[in-house]
């Protein structure tokens, strides 16, 4: 059986089995992509909204996907390139601060100087590059070696090193 879908503007015959296998294919990649979302952006909506965007395009432009290639690696691209679009997008606006945020931190009584701190943090993570803060994610929270960060981002060791060196700096001038 045979399914015609619009895609980008066209209809494309997409065989249903190998359409039901991409889906799935896109599905199984679903809590990978959640994590590395949650990990670029600084608040779960955020991750939320990069996630989906991320879902729709990928899903939107199926024709350019090339059989054989790596599904997830095609997807992190994509979501990547997203980031690289929102990122540039809020720095052309400028930082979003409710007012009611700013009056509060300027009567900040002294027992929320750790909320501060991990504000502090937050914004330290936010400045890296998206690259090392992956790198700083996978060696420092998932606890994997020098060696298996760098096969999976296809980057070399000394790479990694320097990124988490970075990483590390800049966090340390955080604190």
């Amino acid at each position: 059986m045979i399914s015609r879908r619009l895609i980008c503007g066209k209809h494309v015959m997409i065989p249903a089995m190998t359409e039901r296998r991409i889906m799935q294919a896109i599905e199984d990649q679903i809590p990978h992509l959640y994590r590395y979302a949650r990990f670029l952006e600084a608040t779960p909506d955020r991750a939320d909204d990069l996630l989906q965007d991320c879902l729709e395009r990928g899903v939107s432009r199926l024709d350019r996907f090339q059989a054989g290639t790596d599904m997830r690696a095609w997807l992190f691209a994509i979501m990547h390139n997203l980031f690289i679009d929102h990122a540039r997008r809020r720095q052309r606006r400028g930082p979003h601060v409710p007012v009611e945020d700013w009056l509060a931190e300027i009567h900040q009584p002294p027992d929320q100087i750790d909320r501060l701190r991990l504000k502090d943090l937050d914004r330290a993570l936010a400045a890296l590059k998206p690259r090392d803060r992956w790198i700083l994610h996978l060696v420092v929270i998932e606890g994997k070696r020098y060696r298996d960060v760098a096969r999976e981002l296809n980057i070399a060791i000394g790479t990694v090193k320097s990124g988490l060196s970075r990483a590390r700096r800049v966090l340390a001038h955080a604190a």
